[in-house]
C-alpha cells in the first residue's frame, strides 16, 4: 500500500524525504504549502512529452538523492499529484508515495502551511530503475481493443472515470473548465463509467479497501481482468489507476494518458453517446 495517512511536518529537514505539491490550480503552491515542500507545475513540468531524462531532471532539481523518498500531494483530492505519481512510476522511480487526502485533508486538520519557497541544491541523481511501459496504454492499443471492450465476458475492461455528464456527451470537459475543445462529445464504446471522485471521502482521502472493491466490482472492474482507465487528459484516470493498483493490488491496470483529448479528436474513431 503506497500512501501516507497524515501530513508530515518539516519533511525536508534530513534529506530522506522530499515533499512535492502538484495542483490543478498552479497558483496554489505560491499562496501557501506544506513546510519544506517544493512545487511542480503540471502545465510545464509534467503535462508534455516528459521522457526519462525529463523526469530525472525534475528529481535532480528538487535535491533527490539515492535514499530520498518523494511524497506527492495536491489539491482537488490529489488529481495531479496522482498523475505525477503515475509518471514517476512509469519512468522507473520507485521510492514515491502519495499523501492520502492531499492538500484538502491537511487544511481540514489545521496543519501548518508556509509561504517559504524552498530551493534545494541540485544533485546528480540518476534513475536506475527500469521503465514501466506496462503501466501505460497508447492510442493504437485502445483503438485496436475498442470492440473487445464492448463484448460481454471480455477479459479486459475500459473505465471512463469522468463525470456522468462527460460520459454521456453533455459536456466535453469538467463543468468548471472551458468547453471549447477540439474533441467530439461522448465516450469510447464499451467503457463503463466509474467517476474518479467516488473513490474519495469528503476529506479527500481514499475510501476503505472494502468500499473501493464494491465501487469497482459492481460494474465489472475486477482484478482478474485487464483494466485501462481514461479521463480527459490522464490526471483523473491516474487517481483511479492508483486506487486499483496501489490500494487494491490489481495486477494489470494501465492509464491511457492520451485520454479523451486524443481519442475524441481522432477521425472516424468509434464514439458512443448517452448512458
Amino acid at each position: 500500500m503506497r500512501r501516507w495517512l497524515r501530513c508530515p511536518s518539516r519533511p525536508g529537514d534530513d534529506g530522506t524525504i522530499r515533499v512535492v505539491e502538484v495542483d490543478e490550480d498552479t497558483t496554489a503552491y505560491d499562496r501557501d504549502h506544506s513546510p519544506g515542500a517544493v512545487g511542480w507545475d503540471w502545465t510545464t513540468d509534467l503535462h508534455s512529452q516528459v521522457d526519462r531524462d525529463g523526469v530525472q531532471h525534475l528529481l535532480r532539481a528538487v535535491g533527490v538523492e539515492d535514499d530520498t523518498t518523494v511524497v506527492l500531494y495536491g489539491g482537488n483530492n490529489n488529481w495531479f499529484a496522482a498523475y505525477a505519481y503515475w509518471l514517476l512510476r512509469l519512468r522507473g522511480y520507485g521510492p514515491v508515495r502519495l499523501l492520502d487526502g492531499g492538500r484538502k485533508k491537511c487544511e481540514l486538520e489545521g496543519r501548518e502551511l508556509t509561504h517559504e519557497v524552498m530551493d534545494y541544491q541540485h544533485t546528480t541523481y540518476r534513475l536506475t530503475g527500469p521503465e514501466r511501459p506496462e503501466l501505460r496504454a497508447l492510442r493504437d492499443e485502445v483503438l485496436a481493443r475498442a470492440q473487445v471492450f464492448a463484448k460481454p465476458g471480455a477479459d479486459a475492461v475500459l473505465v471512463d472515470v469522468r463525470s456522468p455528464a462527460e460520459f454521456r456527451g453533455d459536456l466535453i470537459a469538467p463543468a468548471h473548465l472551458p468547453q471549447e475543445q477540439a474533441q467530439v462529445p461522448g465516450h469510447i464504446p464499451g467503457a463503463v463509467n466509474v467517476p474518479w471522485s467516488q473513490a474519495a471521502n469528503d476529506d479527500g482521502s481514499f475510501r476503505s479497501a472494502q468500499e473501493l472493491r464494491a465501487l469497482y466490482g459492481g460494474p465489472g472492474v475486477e482484478p482478474e481482468r485487464e483494466v485501462i482507465a481514461y479521463c480527459r487528459i490522464g490526471e483523473r484516470s491516474a487517481h483511479t489507476w492508483f486506487a486499483l493498483t496501489e490500494l487494491l493490488g490489481y495486477p494489470h491496470v494501465k492509464n491511457y494518458d492520451g485520454s479523451w483529448t486524443e481519442y475524441g479528436s481522432l477521425v472516424r474513431a468509434p464514439v458512443a453517446l448517452g448512458a
